[in-house]
């Protein structure tokens, strides 16, 4: 009886903790002065995250920004990497309260409510990665991550973003994102969006995907069609 009653504790809290985490892919959706409706993306991955606005029916992209965040006290702290419409704001400090109830973050001053899609799973990509080298002529070609220059991409269970940036210029320089999945071996990006060209949006990209000492090898054709060999670190 002891047992049941502390296994059924357990699971209570397990849920709790569920409903609490920040952790995954959230989505909000409103009307922009023109008519059209806007669709708001936030992945949060362990310590890194990113927001993105774009046209939900076209995927015209409109703006992202991001960068490091913690948690205290429903408080989010976040530390600007990039901020497509607003560079002066990289490296400055950010904090906004928050509240979750079941499914829905709520972020105090902003009149958007966020409907979970994920909490993380079933992530076999899930976090906050760097593009850390290549192969090409079957010879690897390894980059420095520390430097300012950078492409991330960060994934929740279901979600992905990649953002190209620079902190010491505050330049962004490029981003796409959508959903994805993983199963087989084979990783499959559906573009949402696109900031480049917004003409890749609803392209369905399919790659080989392998674990190796932590990092990810990633290798497929782009969305040009050029044969791509990437290496991504995890970002600590």
């Amino acid at each position: 009886m002891k047992k049941s009653i502390l296994l059924f504790l357990g699971m209570i809290l397990c849920i709790g903790g569920y409903a609490q985490t920040l952790l995954g892919a959230w989505e909000g959706h409103y009307e922009a002065e023109n008519g059209e409706m806007l669709t708001v993306v936030l992945i949060f991955a362990e310590g890194y995250q990113v927001k993105t606005t774009y046209n939900s029916k076209s995927g015209d992209f409109l703006a992202t920004k991001g960068g490091s965040w913690e948690s205290v006290d429903n408080v989010i702290t976040e530390t600007v990497e990039f901020d497509s419409k607003n560079p002066e704001k990289v490296g400055k400090e950010v904090k906004y309260t928050f509240s979750i109830q079941d499914s829905t973050l709520k972020i105090k001053d902003s009149k958007l409510d966020f409907k979970r899609i994920d909490n993380g799973t079933p992530g076999a990509l899930e976090g906050a990665w760097l593009m850390s080298g290549r192969i090409k002529n079957g010879e690897k070609q390894l980059r420095d991550t520390s430097g300012p220059r950078k492409t991330m991409k960060i994934l929740s269970g279901t979600r992905f973003q990649w953002i190209a940036y620079n902190t010491a210029t505050q330049e962004f320089l490029a981003t796409g994102g959508g959903a994805y999945t993983t199963e087989n071996g084979k990783y499959t990006e559906n573009i949402a969006f696109f900031s480049r060209d917004v003409s890749r949006v609803g392209m369905e990209l399919q790659f080989n995907f392998e674990l190796k000492a932590g990092n990810w090898h990633h290798s497929g054709l782009s969305t040009k069609g050029d044969p791509i060999n990437e290496i991504w670190s995890k970002r600590k």
